[in-house]
């Protein structure tokens, strides 16, 4: 009994083992749908460790749409690489179905770029619309505008590879629009026609080197923002003033050094003559004991000096000359 039901266990083990790896009914799903695999394949997958059911389901779904370039080989190939072989076939369908252009080199080398492959056969389809930032640019007359474009852009399906992303557009299209803006003589002119900044930034061809190609450029929205120019020339003004100031100042500042200089030689001149003067009765002195300077040439001085002392007191105002109490009498 239980010997019997050791080999019924065994058995069953060994069947789910046999069908484990090697998948009949998957075999047979294949051979109805048409798709031409053999049962040794399938083993060989298993061994490959490659699971034949996303093997044969890519296989069948290729088969029913017509792509005859999606082999067994290629797409074990791409799996064992991590690509992802269900996008990759469904974006061959559905590039099939629209008269798209793709093989399956390209899809592969696109989805294992790092690109959804079947997204960017969509977006071929069903073109994107891509909102840029404010963009903020300064006509010739000084006035700041503020502009929102609206990019409609398609996937470039032999450009996914080595193509620049979305980054790039906004950037090429925000200094498409700063160009446009920037070249206008007045900011009025840009408000009448904005449809001028699409043609101008159309007409570079922003769209090269890139995964994508611009079908349309349209202005959102315009603003006005502040008046650059007026501020401009506000701060050149309050500039200029500084600048007037600080030479102002430096020259108030040499005007006050040569002040002092001055004040300086004067007070120096002075203590030579103070030094002068006090050396006068030394000479007198010496004259008197040579017999240079007689005591009637003193008088004549002394007569001199107090002539002019009398004519300074003369000269002078006599009430600052008098003291207050003989000004009251």
């Amino acid at each position: 009994m239980w010997l019997e039901m050791t080999l019924i266990v065994l058995a069953v083990i060994l069947l789910i083992i046999f069908f484990y790896y090697v998948p009949f009914m998957l075999w047979v799903n294949a051979q109805v749908s048409g798709v031409r695999v053999s049962l040794i394949q399938l083993f060989l997958m298993r061994i490959r460790k490659v699971p034949p059911t996303r093997i044969v389901n890519c296989l069948i779904e290729a088969h029913k749409a017509g792509l005859t370039d999606v082999t067994r080989d290629g797409l074990e190939a791409h799996y064992l690489a991590g690509g992802h072989i269900e996008r990759v076939v469904h974006a061959l369908v559905s590039a099939n179905k629209a008269n798209i252009e793709l093989s399956f080199q390209m899809a592969t080398a696109i989805d294992l770029a790092g690109r959804d492959v079947f997204d960017a056969v969509q977006m071929s389809v069903n073109p994107k619309v891509i909102d840029t930032p404010p963009v903020t640019a300064v006509a010739k007359d000084g006035i700041q505008l503020i502009a929102k474009a609206r990019v409609t852009v398609r996937a470039n399906i032999h450009r996914l590879v080595g193509g620049a992303g979305e980054d790039t557009i906004l950037a090429r299209v925000g200094e498409g629009i700063v160009s446009s803006i920037g070249s206008a003589e007045s900011h009025k002119l840009v408000l009448e026609n904005p449809d001028s900044i699409s043609k101008l930034v159309l007409s570079k061809g922003l769209d090269d080197g890139t995964a994508f190609e611009i079908l349309s450029i349209d202005i959102a929205d315009i603003d006005v923002g502040k008046n650059i120019g007026a501020q401009l020339q506000m701060d050149q003004a309050e500039a200029d003033k500084n600048i007037a100031q600080a030479k102002a100042e430096e020259r108030r500042a040499m005007a006050i050094a040569s002040e002092q200089e001055m004040k300086a030689k004067a007070q120096e001149a002075r203590a030579k003559v103070i030094e002068a003067e006090a050396l006068v009765p030394q000479a007198m002195a010496e004259a008197f004991r040579n017999g240079n300077l007689g005591i009637m040439d003193y008088y004549r001085m002394q007569n001199i000096q107090a002539d002019t002392t009398m004519r300074e007191h003369i000269a002078k105002p006599q009430d600052k000359a008098l003291p207050a109490d003989k000004k009251k009498k």
